[in-house]
C-alpha cells in the first residue's frame, strides 16, 4: 500500500511527536512504500514573517526522523519544496475546487481561536486576575463557535461575570476586533492550504494516510477533490483513505497536552542533564504533599510516563509502593529520568552522528528528493493530458 505523511519543519521534536506519529510511520515503513515529506510550504502558511530557522529546522526534523528509526532505504524522504509539480497541482486543483469546501474547513477557524484564547489568557495574566486556564477557554470557545460569527458581546459579557472589571472586558473585545490578533492567518495561503494539502496526497496515488482525529476533515476534502476532478476529466487519482491514528497519550511536563507553545515538552534531543531537570519539576499528585501520605498513582503524571519507560514489573512495585507512602515523589521521578535517559540514548547518539554528517542528510534528502518527482512528474502528465493542457 502506498503511503504518503508530513510534518512542519518547526523546530526540534518532542516525545509527543514520537508516540503520536513517528512511531507508526516506523511500523507503517516495513510493510508499505511509504513517502514522508517534510512541509516547508505549509510552515509558511502560518509562519511566513520569520523564516531565518527555516532551512536548519528542515535538516532537524529530518535528522530526528532518522535517529527514531525512520530508515532511508526502506522510505522515501524529502522535502516539499522540492518537488515543483505539488504547486503546479495545487494550482490546477484549486480552479476546480469550490470555495465553500474551503470555507467549511475547521482547521482556520480552530486557530484563530487558539490565538484569541491565548490572547484572552495572557492578557488577563498580565493584569494579575487569576482565573482557571480551562474556564477561559471554555468562554472564548463558546463565543467562537455558538454563532456563525464571533460573539463578541457573549464574551464581555462572560468576563464580566467572573469579575474582571468592565473597561477591561471591553479593552479585550475591542483588541480582539479591531487590532492585528488573527490577521497573520488572514491570507490566501492559510485559506487554500486544504488544496495543498489534497496535492501532497494525490500527486502519489496515496491510497492511505495517517492521520489523526482532527485531520480527518482534510482527507475528505482531499477525497471529494479526487472524487471532482475524476468526475470532470477522467480517472486519474486515487480516493484515499485515513489510516487514524491514536494520539499521543503522553501529556506535557505540566499535565497539559504536550506543546512547545505551553514550554512543556521533553524534546527527543534533550541530553541527560535537560531530561534530569525536566522531570524533576514534574507535577504529581496534588494532595501528595509529603511521602508519609499514600498517593493516587492513577492521578499523577509522572506514573503515567512510567508505563511507557518502564518495565511492567516496576510499573506495578512503583504503584503498590506510591499507595502505600512507601515511595517519595523525588525517588519515583529519579527512577522515571534514568529510564527515560535509556530510551533517549540510542536517539541521541544517532543524532550525533547525523549532526556531523551534513553530506550524509544532502545525499538522504536529494535521492529522496528525485524519487518524489519521478513519481509526481508521471501523475502530472496524466493530469495535463487528462485536462487537454499541451505542455
Amino acid at each position: 500500500m502506498r503511503i504518503v505523511s508530513g510534518m512542519r519543519p518547526t523546530g526540534k521534536l518532542h516525545l509527543g511527536h514520537y508516540f503520536g506519529v513517528i512511531k507508526n510511520w516506523i511500523n507503517l515503513q516495513d510493510n508499505n512504500e511509504c513517502f514522508f515529506f517534510v512541509a516547508d510550504w505549509h510552515a509558511l502558511t502560518n509562519k511566513y514573517k520569520d523564516t531565518s530557522d527555516l532551512k536548519e529546522n528542515i535538516y532537524d526534523l529530518v535528522i530526528d526522523w532518522i535517529s527514531c528509526g525512520i530508515d532511508p532505504s526502506k522510505a522515501t524522504i524529502f522535502v516539499q519544496s522540492a518537488v515543483k509539480q505539488h504547486a503546479e497541482l495545487t494550482l490546477l486543483l484549486g480552479m476546480i475546487t469550490p470555495k465553500s469546501w474551503l470555507e467549511l474547513n475547521p482547521s482556520y477557524k480552530d486557530l484563530k481561536f487558539n490565538l484569541f484564547f491565548q490572547y484572552v489568557r495572557d492578557f488577563l495574566l498580565g493584569k494579575g486576575i487569576k482565573i482557571e486556564e480551562d474556564t477561559i477557554r471554555q468562554i472564548v470557545h463558546d463565543s467562537f463557535y455558538h454563532k456563525k460569527e464571533i460573539d463578541f458581546e457573549y464574551l464581555k459579557e462572560s468576563l464580566i461575570k467572573l469579575s474582571v472589571d468592565e473597561n477591561l472586558s471591553n479593552e479585550i473585545v475591542f483588541n480582539l476586533k479591531e487590532g492585528d490578533i488573527g490577521k497573520d492567518i488572514d491570507t490566501y495561503g492559510f485559506f487554500g492550504y486544504p488544496v495543498l494539502m489534497a496535492s501532497d496526497i494525490l500527486i502519489y496515488k496515496a491510497q492511505a494516510v495517517p492521520v489523526g482525529e482532527d485531520q480527518l476533515p482534510h482527507i475528505e476534502i482531499t477525497r471529494e477533490i479526487a472524487r471532482r476532478f475524476n468526475n470532470l476529466y477522467k480517472p486519474v487519482f486515487v480516493e484515499p483513505k485515513a489510516l487514524l491514528t491514536e494520539a499521543s497519550k503522553l501529556l506535557g511536563t505540566d499535565g497539559r497536552k504536550m506543546s512547545k507553545s505551553y514550554g512543556n515538552t521533553i524534546a527527543l534531543s534533550d541530553d541527560e542533564e535537560q531530561v534530569n531537570k525536566k522531570v524533576l519539576s514534574m507535577k504529581t499528585d496534588t494532595q501528595r504533599v509529603k511521602k508519609s501520605i499514600p498517593g493516587r498513582p492513577e492521578v499523577c503524571n509522572v506514573f503515567s510516563y512510567h508505563k511507557f519507560f518502564t518495565d511492567q514489573e516496576t510499573v506495578k512495585q512503583i504503584d503498590l509502593k506510591c499507595r502505600n507512602a512507601e515511595i517519595g515523589c523525588i525517588e519515583c521521578k529519579k527512577i522515571l529520568a534514568e529510564n527515560l535517559n535509556k530510551f533517549l540514548l540510542p536517539i541521541r547518539e544517532k543524532r550525533k552522528e547525523l549532526e556531523k554528517d551534513r553530506q550524509l542528510l544532502d545525499k538522504i534528502i536529494c535521492e529522496g528528493n528525485e524519487k518524489a518527482k519521478e513519481v509526481a512528474s508521471k501523475t502530472m502528465e496524466e493530469v495535463k493530458e487528462a485536462m487537454g493542457l499541451m505542455f
